[in-house]
């Protein structure tokens, strides 16, 4: 009897699964570390191909290590005189192409893994921005909801005399993320500059207009997603107006991703927090869910409050049965599967874009390209708010600042040069239409030739 012919794996791929194998061994309890990791490796075969000095330089063992994991114990007194304990850390990954350049979360679900998977991912997206910023992460499990101001104030200043000395304008520059926006920004710079004994604006982003900080900022990663879904559906004759869309999360990225898609002429139907997700036929009314959110900080089920026809539905998986063109995911990793894919399939999406970071899983991207839905992966189409993060760093570093149509108008043209590069490299790796493996290796590529560059250190 005849043994099946198997093809031998090429020389780039025993690398690169040797490396994965080696990483599943060390971290094996780091989950969504190791699923952003193997997202990036899956693209890279052909790149390793082509580039047989990445194997020979060891290229991918050295990426995937962080230069250094922070981790501290933050101590504070709640308004009770109780002495509370938190976590802290900050993951320096890579700065071969500029300074540590990523967000600060704060959120109970913090843990080195979740860490680290974000700064993995900020590598590659500050890469693609063309700025020069390199990645990083951080945060703690301290939970911000149903504190005073006084408390996470104090918290804020407890975190940063443990976090300033490893930070700078030109070594690391945290921003905002989940839980972290001006008014804790704010606490942060002030303790450090009580610290350093110097006005040092550049060493944190997302600092309040007219106190350092950059107007649009706010808007940044909800405009950046549909700007960049906007250059997707330009190369199909398509654009959003009339466009049914829905969007989960309903922070920062959400309200302002419904804003600029509502402006280019889209029905947003839906939107979510983490009770919930409200669906309004007629379309989300923006000033009612600004107000909810951004001026009484209620839950999203108050909208009904406003339009009592509007539909609220406990739980938020459910939001992806809604039918629409497009789906813009901007709540958490993870939270669009196999399953939530193949529903929004069946109901006929069109367009898929990240607003999260790593908001689907790898079933479910597979689900999307496989059926020639349009994807937009995170890296690429939510890199708009650390992209306004380094301009605010241009400004902090010129003693300058820009109105916010000249912040926007930069924006627009990075969102769009992500594209382009996104696309190109696609095609030139023979993988065409897949931005999903085109911005992995554009941003991968910028990276590794930086690293060849330096030598082995």
């Amino acid at each position: 009897m005849t043994s099946p012919v198997v093809n031998a794996k090429s020389e780039a791929q025993t690398y690169i699964d040797s490396v994965f194998e080696e990483l599943k061994y060390k971290y094996a309890h780091q989950k969504e570390f190791l699923q952003a990791v193997e997202e990036i490796f899956i693209s890279l075969v052909p790149v390793f191909e082509q580039h047989p000095e990445y194997i020979r330089h060891n290229i991918l063992s050295r990426v995937v290590e962080p230069d250094r994991i922070i981790t501290f114990r933050v101590t504070w007194q709640d308004d009770q005189n109780n002495v509370q304990v938190n976590r802290g850390y900050r993951v320096q990954f890579n700065n071969v192409v500029g300074p540590y350049k990523g967000g600060l979360r704060l959120h109970p679900t913090v843990n080195e893994s979740i860490m680290k998977f974000l700064a993995f991912e900020q590598i590659f997206k500050n890469s693609l921005t063309g700025l020069p910023i390199g990645g990083a992460k951080g945060g703690s499990d301290f939970d911000p909801k149903g504190k005073s101001n006084s408390e996470i104030m104090r918290f804020c200043q407890a975190f940063m005399t443990e976090l300033y000395r490893y930070i700078g304008p030109d070594v690391d520059v945290p921003a905002g993320d989940i839980g972290v926006g001006g008014r804790e920004i704010g606490y942060l710079y002030g303790q450090y500059k009580r610290i350093r004994g110097a006005h040092e604006a550049g060493v944190l982003t997302g600092k309040q207009p007219g106190y350092g900080g950059s107007l649009a900022r706010k808007e940044a990663t909800g405009y950046g997603l549909v700007y960049f879904v906007e250059e997707m559906l330009q190369d199909v004759n398509q654009s959003f107006l009339n466009k049914n869309v829905v969007v989960s999360g309903s922070g920062n990225v959400a309200i302002y991703a419904i804003e600029k898609a509502q402006h280019f002429g889209a029905k947003v139907v839906a939107c979510s927090d983490s009770n919930g997700y409200i669906y309004d036929p007629e379309g989300i009314d923006l000033k009612v869910l600004k107000e909810i959110k951004e001026l009484n900080g209620d839950r999203i089920s108050t909208y009904l409050n406003y339009h009592p026809t509007a539909i609220y539905t406990e739980g938020c998986n459910g939001i992806w049965s809604i039918p629409c063109d497009i789906a813009l995911p901007c709540a958490t990793q993870n939270e669009i599967d196999g399953e939530a894919a193949r529903t929004l399939i069946a109901n006929g999406v069109k367009v898929v874009a990240e607003g999260a970071n790593m908001p689907s899983n790898l079933e479910a991207i597979n689900e999307f390209l496989n059926h020639g839905v349009l994807f937009g992966p995170a890296k690429a189409a939510n890199a708009g708010g650390v992209a306004t993060s380094a301009l605010e760093m241009a400004q902090n570093s010129g003693r300058d600042y820009w109105s916010f149509n000249e912040v926007d108008e930069k924006l627009h043209g990075i969102m769009k040069s992500i594209y382009v590069q996104s696309k190109k490299a696609a095609e030139d790796y023979g993988f065409a239409g897949n931005l999903v493996v085109g911005s992995n290796i554009a941003g991968f590529v910028k990276v590794a030739n930086g690293m060849l560059n330096e030598g082995v250190n």
